[in-house]
């Protein structure tokens, strides 16, 4: 067995354990201490078509951005179906939500998509240009809700206010280098690896020839995005149009909880800002489905929306359903995937 394979093999078990960890002092937080019986009676009366609905939208997010690739790869001749991108997303999400900074998911996508014919140089322009948008939209929501609703944001987020600030800021910088990297990549080019160099100087990293490719790599994939950004104007802005969309069905999805429990006093608006604020606050740290603090966040600020007898059980549906069930599901997709005979695999459907 070569040393990179087994580098690879090392470091997926170290991401599986930590991912682990992470998630059991997550559930060991968030359970200990409380009454199971009386949890499980409030979750007893949630509506099931209320449920049903919150299921719904937790599945369209994912199925959503595969239908966007699926719009931009077949822009340039892919060779995928509709279902095979779908795929490609439930893999996306379930690398994503086990790697730190859900770093796992693209490469993985990448290897698929190459691997059912598809050119690498297209894959990438699609999966850039899909990230790009998706930071796009959140920086865009959080910089509109931080503006228009700012009283109200601070007022309900207390102390995680500033986790917000941070979240939005460390988006906005993403965006604007992505940006950078696209309008001007030699200068990028050169800052980059001026900091690689400087970072090696005063060993922070060890010299890698293999990471100055993977940044000569990651600018010139942005290059080839932003001449398919140029090319494809009206296609860009159905995407961007669609991201919104795809990211509103998972802040929704609180509310449909809400309304599940038969809950009235707050309007819907209200909490699918604070649900957005939520996911902007958390979306840039580095644990893996940014467990631990979605739910610390999740208590705080919807303790006075949700009664004493429905928070926990909200926040557990929610969690629940929002992010373990998806990830079980994407998890079940990936070992199908992989170890289902190829003649399933032709015939999948959407």
């Amino acid at each position: 067995m070569s040393t990179n394979l087994i580098r690879k093999y090392r470091r997926r078990i170290l991401e599986a354990l930590f991912f682990l960890a992470v998630m059991g002092l997550t559930f060991y937080t968030i359970f200990s201490g409380q009454n199971m019986v009386q949890i499980w009676t409030s979750m007893k009366s949630l509506s099931v078509p209320y449920l049903f609905l919150a299921i719904f939208s937790s599945l369209f997010f994912v199925c959503a951005e595969g239908l966007m690739i699926f719009y931009l790869l077949k822009s340039l001749d892919g060779k995928s179906s509709v279902g095979k991108c779908i795929v490609y997303s439930f893999v996306g999400f379930f690398y994503s939500g086990i790697t730190p900074s859900a770093t796992g998911g693209q490469p993985v996508q990448l290897y698929y998509m190459k691997k059912d014919g598809n050119r690498l140089s297209d894959s990438s322009v699609v999966l850039m240009t899909v990230a790009l948008m998706y930071k796009l939209v959140l920086v865009l929501i959080g910089a509109a809700v931080l503006i228009f609703w700012h009283e109200p944001l601070r007022i309900y987020l207390r102390e995680y206010f500033y986790l917000y600030l941070i979240g939005l800021f460390l988006n906005v910088i993403l965006v604007v280098i992505l940006l950078a990297v696209m309008l001007a990549p030699k200068w990028m080019n050169k800052l980059i690896c001026g900091i690689e160099r400087l970072a090696v100087r005063i060993k922070i990293l060890k010299p890698s020839a293999e990471r100055e490719d993977k940044i000569k790599g990651f600018i010139d994939g942005y290059q080839d995005a932003v001449q398919f950004l140029l090319r494809n104007k009206i296609k860009v802005g159905v995407v961007l149009f669609g991201t919104f969309i795809q990211r509103s069905s998972l802040f929704i999805l609180t509310w449909f909880i809400y309304r599940g429990f038969s809950l009235r006093g707050t309007d819907s608006a209200t909490i699918v800002l604070l649900q957005a604020a939520v996911y902007i606050a958390v979306d840039m740290l580095p644990v893996p489905g940014a467990q631990g603090i979605t739910e610390l966040m999740y208590r705080s600020i919807f303790l006075n929306i949700f009664t004493e007898n429905y928070l926990m059980p909200s926040l557990y549906v929610t969690r629940g359903v929002s992010f373990y069930f998806v990830l079980v599901v994407s998890l079940l997709i990936v070992l199908g995937r992989r170890f289902l005979p190829k003649a399933a695999l032709r015939s999948e459907v959407c």
